[in-house]
């Protein structure tokens, strides 16, 4: 699994039209963690872009088979055994590769390839320089699916952020996939490159698409896009400038929506919400029930594995914590 590489936390900055300002005398190295607060998020939100984002397998070959995609897809998913999905990802990864040869302009092949990059960099690979090329192809991918499937699609982390925000709100819910596919594999690079502040600067514009998702179709993907503004709401505390209580929200919605069976909600709510706000009781309680909870359920069963083992770890480490 992805180890946090990081070493550059940032105690101070501000957020101008969506962007992040950082103030360099503000800012120290520690050993562990990363800017903006994310040292609490780390791997915890590795795994979720990756184990959400290899869905996508459901549709890698869907030019060849789609009867093989499918099975493929729900193979993984339903799988209790994460190294097992770790030992057969680099196949894969060629076969699409391979695809992507002939075909270097197909839209959907370049989205697909770039949810399995991303999803075994950010779940698989260990070695930092490693991991930041994998989800650089991922991100370069899915930026040039969108540039080929959406109007006025291209850029979209190139041009000013007034633009950029401009263009997000005018997408509707027909594209919400393929917002969610963007907003997530850039996440993921932007982990990859936590000891980059220029990297980190990009989390303003991956926030207003994962939130125009929210707000087309907060449903879709299992409630995962509240998840995921979950997360970022609580990165920092409320005097560097997080909300928590909307995190606190978010956190509740995707509960709702996945009917509690989602198991890394309840990982990521302790994790996020509970430390930073220094509430033990929710902490142990939320982690508690994850622990008790069966791991099998339709789609989610590698994720709820994973948010066992999780779980585990921040028990463990309570008592140090708190």
């Amino acid at each position: 699994m992805v180890e946090l590489r990081g070493r550059c936390r940032l105690n101070g900055g501000t957020q101008h039209n969506g962007e992040f300002k950082l103030d360099s005398e503000r800012m120290k190295t520690v050993t562990y963690g990363w800017p903006l607060g994310w040292r609490r998020t780390g791997r915890s939100l590795a795994l979720l872009s990756a184990l959400w984002v290899l869905q996508g397998c459901a549709s890698l070959v869907g030019s060849v088979t789609q009867n093989f995609a499918n099975d493929l897809g729900t193979a993984i998913l339903e799988s209790d055994d994460p190294d097992m999905v770790r030992d057969g990802a680099p196949a894969y990864l060629i076969l699409i590769d391979s695809l992507l040869a002939g075909n270097s302009e197909n839209a959907s092949l370049l989205e697909q390839s770039a949810e399995l990059h991303s999803a075994y960099a950010g779940a698989f690979v260990a070695e930092p320089e490693r991991a930041k090329k994998l989800h650089l192809k991922a991100k370069t991918q899915v930026l040039q699916a969108a540039c080929l499937s959406l109007e006025d699609g291209c850029g979209l982390d190139q041009r000013p952020y007034a633009e950029f925000a401009t263009w997000v709100d005018a997408q509707q819910k027909d594209e919400v996939p393929l917002l969610y596919n963007v907003a997530s594999i850039w996440a993921g690079w932007i982990q990859a490159n936590s000891d980059d502040f220029m990297a980190i600067a990009e989390l303003g514009r991956v926030k207003a698409l994962m939130q125009r998702v929210v707000e087309l179709d907060g449903g879709y993907a299992n409630g995962n896009a509240h998840l995921y503004m979950g997360v970022f709401e609580t990165l920092v505390p409320p005097g560097m400038g997080g909300r928590p209580e909307i995190g606190r929200q978010h956190f509740e919605q995707a509960l709702d929506i996945s009917g509690g069976l989602n198991l890394m909600v309840k990982v990521m709510y302790a994790d996020q919400y509970a430390r930073l706000m220094f509430e033990r009781k929710l902490h142990d309680q939320l982690l508690q029930d994850v622990m008790a909870a069966e791991v099998k359920a339709p789609g989610l069963t590698l994720m709820n594995t994973v948010a066992k083992e999780r779980a585990q770890r921040l028990l463990d480490t309570a008592d140090d914590y708190f």
